[in-house]
């Protein structure tokens, strides 16, 4: 059966900010207590998400988090009404506070692993939403998650939801910003390739010294388990622990997928020559590595340009496209590369496409930050909710949405705002009857 991979991308909430609360995300750190403009990133999300559309793609929408998370603030023991749970956490627990209100979800490669039903023991399509342990304003994501994707995936015939894992360190998974998958054809069985960043229950293994490592080796075996991928289809890569020390905190900042095509920097992985060797084979040889030197692209500057944390897309005429932001175009180095890349005929890349996406990068997220892969058959396309995939009017109505519901500037001190909670409420309310959600809320609950 004829299958596509579609893109759901995380749609930005009303409570965007800039609190700094990404330790090992050097951007995040770097635009801490600046001023953010959440009606600005909202439309900057939409207009990538219609474009891709506007090309003949598969494009869908996942629903921001409830924010301010008064129901994660009560657990953490402040009281009273919604107003006075917000000033007692301002004024004793800011940071706790800025956590509870983190728009973070917006980078939905963190939503899920997904599995598609080519590669599954039962034909189903496979959902395991990230348990994000690492960070607590991540942490406190993944329930929500599940019963978005639950309402976006809803037909049981076709789709396989599962819970996270523990909520423990030995278990961190981050998604799919750690999951590739590679492939001939989007509906044959394909190859998962699971990068994690240190074992869990072997301290001799390497691993970073400075920044955290998120994803668990143990991790990733489990999400194998859960989704029933065949072991013969399944390669693992442990990510170079010098270059996540470097603020490549997530794969998808250093290589990224499609199809039989890899496009990664040359320090990504230890063992790299191996890892090559592996997905060739695997691939059975038609398998294509694009691989960056250092002395084209340092690590540094792939970190600040974001160069590998871009989509990889095969258009409807067979040509690979490769979705950059706008950092990409305006450091020298990377952009004198990419143009070399795409001026090759044989190189494999075929076509640039360039969105400002500031807002997010000022967070420390890119384009493949921003979206979810799903490889669909025909039969489980048609069962997505309809109300979550981009068209025309969808897009007419969001912006709207946005522009009657988002503040064009917030700073970290808006965050106690109860006007703000209200604000969040009446907008997220709104949209789960746009995308026909339901009751996904804990406010609605």
């Amino acid at each position: 059966m004829t299958a596509c991979e579609a893109n759901f991308d995380g749609l930005v909430g009303p409570t965007h900010n800039y609190s700094g609360l990404s330790f090992g995300n050097i951007a995040s750190d770097q635009h801490r207590a600046q001023a953010s403009n959440p009606r600005l990133a909202a439309r900057q999300g939409l207009v990538k998400m219609k474009t891709l559309h506007d090309l003949g793609l598969v494009q869908g929408v996942l629903a921001p988090q409830e924010r301010p998370d008064i129901h994660t603030l009560r657990r953490l023991g402040f009281g009273g009404t919604d107003a006075q749970v917000l000033s007692q956490a301002a004024q004793h627990s800011p940071r706790i506070l800025a956590a509870c209100c983190s728009a973070s979800s917006m980078w939905t490669a963190n939503a899920a692993t997904v599995s598609p039903s080519a590669d599954t023991q039962d034909g189903r399509v496979h959902f395991t939403p990230a348990n994000l342990t690492n960070k607590f304003h991540r942490s406190i994501e993944h329930e929500t998650t599940g019963r978005i994707l639950a309402a976006t995936f809803a037909d049981e015939r076709h789709f396989k939801h599962h819970s996270a894992l523990p909520g423990a360190e030995h278990f961190g998974d981050e998604g799919a910003a750690n999951h590739s998958r590679f492939c001939h054809d989007y509906g044959q069985r394909g190859i998962e390739f699971f990068v994690f960043g240190r074992h869990a229950f072997d301290s001799s293994q390497p691993e970073p010294q400075k920044f955290p490592a998120r994803q668990t080796f143990e991790a990733s075996q489990a999400i194998v388990r859960k989704h029933q991928l065949s072991p013969p289809y399944v390669i693992y890569a442990q990510q170079n622990p010098e270059v996540i020390d470097q603020g490549v905190f997530h794969n998808d900042v250093i290589a990224v997928g499609n199809r039989n095509l890899l496009f990664c920097h040359e320090q990504a992985f230890m063992d790299q020559a191996d890892v090559k060797q592996q997905l060739t084979q695997a691939m059975q040889g038609n398998f294509r590595i694009i691989e960056v030197p250092s002395h084209a692209v340092s690590v540094q500057q792939a970190v600040q340009s974001y160069l590998f944390n871009s989509q990889l897309l095969s258009l409807p005429d067979g040509r690979t496209l490769l979705v950059i932001p706008q950092e990409s175009q305006k450091m020298a180095p990377v952009w004198q590369y990419l143009q070399a890349l795409v001026a090759d005929t044989d190189s494999g890349i075929d076509e640039l496409k360039i969105f400002d996406l500031k807002q997010s990068m000022s967070n420390g997220g890119g384009p493949a930050c921003l979206r979810l892969r799903v490889v669909l058959n025909e039969a489980e396309r048609a069962a997505v909710n309809p109300g979550t995939l981009m068209n025309e009017m969808l897009f007419t109505m969001l912006n709207s949405w946005v522009d009657a519901h988002y503040r064009d500037r917030l700073d970290e001190k808006d965050l106690a705002d109860p006007q703000l909670l209200l604000e969040s409420r009446t907008a997220l309310d709104e949209l789960t009857r746009i995308l026909q959600l339901g009751n996904v809320y804990p406010f609605q609950r």
